[in-house]
């Protein structure tokens, strides 16, 4: 057994993402193209929670279905209906309300009392041998904390010790974002219904919405035909970016990359971004950085050009490279500031990092060549805020990034967000808690700069860089767990990454 829990999606769930408030409309709009009613979508929805709780726990025999006064809780009556059907014992708890319940959920409600259910209060003490608990208080429309009763609900499903299926999204998660300002259903199953929300994706998702199954409910030919602002990106579209290589090419072909940075004390985080760079491609690399760091580097991986970083050598590098990373061990004296004022005139693609980021907050301007890779924190001192606001709206800090910045914006985090200022937006699904250690942005950043060295476009290197840099730490996680990784540990993995043609990885 191993000490990890890698939250990885199933192959049938989609890369698009709808906006949450898109997706509400869009599903009327659907509904009436295919003559379907709002009420048969809310059947089909039922029944496919149905089918998923069945197949998930087959075992289970007592259920306990929490509807709340809206659409998701119709969803749970319909759920309740077939679970009856089924010879399943249910209890159904209803949330009440003064206003009425929406026409459709109310349909749901009556036929579930037509079919012999009975409506208990919320506040009942729960009984005794419930097996299964499915969550249909609160979906989509959340815009803040759960009021008490709701939260009382939520509270005592985490604490109950049987697992528990939502229904659309986790209560209390915000569709949008992904934010959870009070309390959360910890779901260990969500089936969410016609499309992906950005909300199951980034921020705290992970922590919270278990395995993500998803439905479309028949409306597949319709959503096919749509175009959606935000994409899913995961390992299964790594072969698109990483074809093979042709037999007669040679180190040339595959870009001139120049790494600056690795200050007193911080020879390990340039070495990290150089062997980074070989391992996903690059076909030569030059690191320039203090003369001390000279010997330890060239003799822990030989094939980095390494070189004191001086005036001369500067105007050198930025005259030969194709691509430069800046900033990783960089530091904020003099030497650093100098080498980052020279690099701001480069015209060629380029990655700003670490202590790079943290000197242009403090003289900001805008470069449309550049890739920015801010961790939250970072981020926060960009845009001139807290933590707490960078992360109560990842999607929005990212494109507050780029809209203030120019060129590409990587948000890292559980859920990465990359954003360019032509308006692409993705969510980056790979990686995992083992990640969480010192170094693994400073690989990144290798990563992505070897890509742009590769010729891919400023965007398409910072999404094939984060998806291949979190798939290598997911295969390492699956093989060793996610607790003591180190970001060393993922070179020779990110080699089998970036070779798709060669290694699959599913049963490497």
């Amino acid at each position: 057994m191993t000490d990890h829990t890698v939250k990885k999606n199933p192959a049938s769930i989609p890369h698009s993402i709808w906006p949450a408030e898109a997706l509400r409309r869009a599903e009327k709009e659907a509904a009436d193209s295919l003559g379907l009613t709002l009420y048969e979508l809310m059947l089909r929805a039922g029944d496919a929670a149905f089918s998923v709780a069945r197949a998930a726990y087959p075992q289970a025999h007592h259920w306990l279905i929490l509807c709340g006064h809206g659409n998701n809780g119709g969803d749970g009556y319909v759920v309740a209906r077939r679970a009856v059907a089924a010879g399943i014992h249910v209890t159904l708890l209803a949330l009440e309300s003064d206003k009425p319940l929406p026409e459709e959920a109310a349909r749901a409600r009556d036929a579930w009392l037509e079919a012999a259910g009975t409506l208990h209060a919320a506040d009942i003490p729960w009984p005794e041998g419930v097996d299964l608990i499915v969550d249909g208080l609160l979906g989509t429309g959340l815009h803040s904390a759960p009021r008490e009763r709701v939260s009382n609900l939520i509270t005592h499903a985490n604490h109950h010790p049987a697992p528990v299926l939502a229904l659309d999204i986790p209560s209390g998660l915000m569709a949008q974002t992904g934010t959870a300002p009070g309390a959360v259903i910890h779901a260990d199953h969500t089936v969410t219904f016609i499309g992906l929300k950005p909300g199951l994706l980034t921020g705290k998702a992970r922590d919270v919405v278990g395995r993500l199954h998803h439905n479309a409910l028949g409306l597949e030919g319709w959503l096919a035909g749509q175009t959606t602002a935000i994409t899913r990106f995961d390992a299964s579209q790594l072969p698109e970016w990483f074809p093979p290589r042709r037999p007669t090419s040679h180190k040339g072909d595959h870009g001139r990359l120049v790494i600056i940075g690795g200050d007193h004390g911080t020879a390990g985080a340039i070495r990290m971004t150089g062997e980074a760079a070989l391992r996903a491609g690059a076909g030569l690399v030059r690191i320039l950085t203090r003369s001390e760091n000279i010997t330890p580097i060239v003799t822990a991986r030989p094939e980095l050009m390494v070189h004191a970083l001086t005036p001369q050598a500067l105007d050198d590098s930025l005259e030969w490279a194709d691509v430069v990373v800046i900033g990783p061990g960089l530091g904020q004296t003099p030497w650093g500031k100098q080498a980052l004022q020279k690099v701001e005139q480069f015209r060629k693609p380029m990655l700003w990092d670490a202590d790079a980021l943290n000197l242009l907050a403090i003289n900001p301007d805008k470069r449309h060549n550049r890739i920015l890779t801010p961790h939250p924190g970072e981020a926060a001192r960009l845009l001139n805020c807290s933590v707490a606001e960078i992360e109560s709206d990842r999607l929005h800090s990212a494109q507050r990034l780029v809209k203030r910045y120019g060129g590409v914006a990587v948000l890292k985090g559980a859920g990465t967000v990359v954003a360019s200022e032509t308006g692409w937006l993705g969510i980056v699904d790979a990686g995992n808690a083992g990640m969480a250690s010192g170094g693994m942005g400073d690989v990144l950043s290798g990563i992505i700069g070897a890509l742009l060295s590769q010729k891919l476009a400023l965007y398409d290197a910072a999404c094939a860089g984060c998806v291949a840099h979190g798939a290598a730490a997911d295969h390492l996680a699956s093989r060793y767990g996610t607790r003591g990784m180190l970001a060393t540990d993922l070179f020779d993995t990110l080699r089998r990454v970036v070779n798709p043609d060669v290694i699959d990885l599913k049963n490497d």
